[in-house]
């Protein structure tokens, strides 16, 4: 397995959240590799383009081998802020700017090569040919091990996937935002063996207060004992039946919550256990 089961999402431990110390983001990252979370999710654009840096200095200090870690980072949003000559929020999939923006996510992470670029969202402007001559370029010069999409259709990926191989592509998925199972996108990602990984994998369960979110939690509290499992962890484990084999992004920068979600990769749900979380979701049963 390439990646870790479990991925580490680093959106929320700088300034787009918790704003963890060099230290602290050091003791973080030693404390996933530990639970054997080895994959850490990036974008160039986390912090307004500051948390990979931030990220890039605490791992020099941490002393951690690099090969026993996978680093993601993602490009192509051009995002408003001050370190940006912005004036609309857009996307740029020119093969100078892909380049660049990859040789900016080196210097900031400190290292010499990418495990995996994703490109963030598909722009209406992007031209596979460009960008699969960037990409040629970026894996030729040993600056990128893999190469995947974020947030792309099944007709996107065809457009793309003629020129180059995909390998990856991080939707969002949960139990509260599944239509991926039924628009045809993970049918796809198993008919091309393309490695699915899912952002935001507890959806809004625990976020919003609705009729949906208050039939969750009883389905899923008639299931805590059974499992010996969190709702969080029945979560994830939800997830993970899917026999695309999701990754799910874990964005929680707390310590016993990451360990939780690693022992949820070892639960396996019952098939009717499975249908019962889902019909709680959706509120009517299958078809």
């Amino acid at each position: 397995m390439k990646y870790s089961k479990i991925i580490a999402g680093t959106m929320t431990w700088g300034s787009w959240g918790k704003q963890l110390s060099k230290k602290d983001m050091a003791d973080l990252m030693k404390h996933c590799l530990d639970h054997n979370i080895t994959t850490f999710d990036h974008a160039d654009i986390y912090g307004a383009y500051t948390t990979e840096a931030e990220f890039g200095k605490a791992f020099s200090d941490a002393g951690i081998k690099r090969e026993t870690i996978q680093l993601i980072s993602k490009c192509g949003i051009q995002y408003l802020c001050d370190s940006r000559e912005n004036k609309v929020k857009h996307y740029d999939y020119s093969k100078d700017y892909i380049i660049w923006s990859v040789e900016q996510s080196l210097k900031n992470l400190e290292t010499e090569y990418l495990d995996l670029l994703l490109l963030h969202r598909p722009s209406p402007l992007m031209v596979a040919e460009e960008i699969a001559e960037a990409i040629t370029t970026l894996k030729k010069d040993g600056k990128i091990k893999d190469f995947g999409v974020s947030n792309f259709t099944p007709s996107q990926m065809d457009m793309i996937g003629l020129r180059m191989d995909i390998d990856v592509n991080q939707i969002e998925f949960s139990l509260t935002q599944h239509s991926a199972m039924h628009n045809g996108t993970l049918d796809y990602l198993m008919t091309c063996g393309i490695k699915p990984m899912a952002w935001s994998p507890l959806g809004s369960v625990f976020r919003e207060d609705t009729e949906q979110s208050r039939r969750i939690h009883r389905q899923l509290g008639e299931l805590m004992d059974k499992y010996n499992a969190t709702e969080d962890q029945l979560l994830l484990a939800w997830i993970m039946k899917h026999p695309t084999g999701i990754h799910p992004v874990v964005g929680t920068t707390n310590k016993e919550r990451l360990r939780q979600a690693v022992e949820a990769s070892k639960i396996d749900l019952e098939l009717e256990d499975w249908f019962l979380i889902l019909v709680a979701s959706q509120g009517h049963k299958v078809p």
